[in-house]
């Protein structure tokens, strides 16, 4: 790397970045030696990497909880992901974290998630018990560090060690961290707990506004929500009709909101906590990156509320009992019959063995491209 930008990019994270923070400099770097750039940061070029990926690119017809064919307003994981980058880049500035750092964390956490979201998941985890199972924060890794061909001189991305510990350790109440190669004595660093927390904010937050969009919600099934009372009251609305502006700026005070909290309370711990590095905060025996005990009685009764009324609803569930039939037919007839699959795909059941080339494509399908593959099989009148 040139001197001059080298000094420029260490400046500048001088003045932004807290102790506890990640410096580009102290990156533990990548496992393939790369000469670095002239002008972009490590995690820069891990957030540029991951942005230009097939799987990246994906994103934007793989379910988050409306299947793509349900409507074009619903979120998809691509608007999902920039979302929670979003939301992870405010909370770095606010907190000296590492902001590239974190936003590049945000943009891989949910790329190996298959189609039909949680529904594709589940199933393809029960379809892979014997094989090897199947995580979607594996599967993530699995892509940036050997599925994804971009390079001649090694498989994968070749991202820094900072990015693939957050990607790794990225824990939520829906997803478990995968840390067995990242130092599992340690917690996520300052980056990967907040990208964690945006996570959560952002689902939480968009499936709200989605269930009301869709109307499977309404504003009188929520009234009696804690966290509705307060954004009503804050935002001055008193109950007479609900448009979609009011539920724009009900979004809005929302995010705000729960941002704000998690804002000041992980201010607070790390000032009591007495923080001063890296290693203390990740030697910490709880994560500093958290909400006030106000707002995870709010989050654990609206996350209750949408369990049982958004998540559970017979629409959404219909839509979960066709991702799981499409994905395990799909499955069980490759594994049947490998001579049915794409000859770019077969080629790799030497390598992998035949189960997980099969579940490595169907985990990269998009929703269409599944329901399409599954009509092309079984479909006799289908004509593509």
């Amino acid at each position: 790397m040139n001197y001059a930008s080298a000094l420029s990019i260490r400046r500048r994270e001088e003045t932004s970045i807290a102790p506890y923070g990640i410096f580009s400099k102290d990156t533990k770097g990548r496992k393939h030696f790369e000469k670095e750039h002239e002008f972009r940061g490590p995690f820069q070029r891990d957030k540029d990497r991951i942005i230009h990926t097939t799987a990246f690119r994906r994103l934007e017809y793989k379910t988050q909880v409306f299947i793509n064919d349900e409507g074009d307003y619903y979120r998809t994981r691509l608007t999902h992901t920039l979302e929670v980058a979003q939301i992870g880049r405010t909370l770095a500035r606010a907190l000296g974290a590492n902001e590239d750092l974190v936003e590049a964390i945000c943009l891989a956490h949910d790329l190996g998630h298959p189609p039909f979201g949680h529904a594709g998941e589940a199933t393809l985890s029960k379809l892979m018990l014997d094989f090897g199972s199947f995580d979607h924060n594996e599967q993530t890794l699995r892509i940036v560090t050997f599925l994804e061909k971009r390079y001649d001189a090694f498989p994968g991305l070749n991202l820094s060690y900072e990015t693939l510990e957050g990607i790794a350790k990225h824990e939520t109440e829906y997803d478990k961290a995968a840390i067995a190669d990242y130092s599992p004595d340690l917690r996520g660093g300052l980056e990967a707990q907040i990208a964690n927390a945006a996570d959560e904010i952002a689902y939480s937050v968009h499936d709200l506004d989605d269930g009301l969009r869709s109307g499977i919600l309404t504003p009188d099934m929520c009234r009696d929500l804690l966290v509705w009372k307060e954004i009503a009251n804050e935002i001055g609305w008193i109950g007479a009709e609900f448009t979609d502006l009011d539920r724009h700026r009900f979004t809005n005070a929302l995010t705000n909101s729960i941002v704000s909290d998690i804002f000041f309370s992980t201010e607070a711990k790390i000032k009591s906590a007495h923080i001063e590095s890296v290693d203390e905060l990740q030697r910490l025996p709880y994560n500093v990156v958290s909400s006030s005990e106000t707002w995870r009685l709010q989050s654990r009764e609206l996350k209750d509320f949408l369990f049982a009324n958004l998540y559970r609803h017979y629409r959404v569930v219909r839509m979960s009992y066709k991702a799981e039939q499409i994905i395990t037919r799909l499955f069980e007839t490759f594994q049947n019959d490998p001579r049915l699959l794409p000859t770019h795909i077969k080629i790799n059941i030497d390598e992998r063995g035949l189960e997980r080339t099969i579940c490595d494509y169907i985990a990269g399908m998009t929703d269409r491209y599944a329901i399409n593959q599954y009509r092309k099989l079984f479909d006799p009148a289908y004509i593509p």
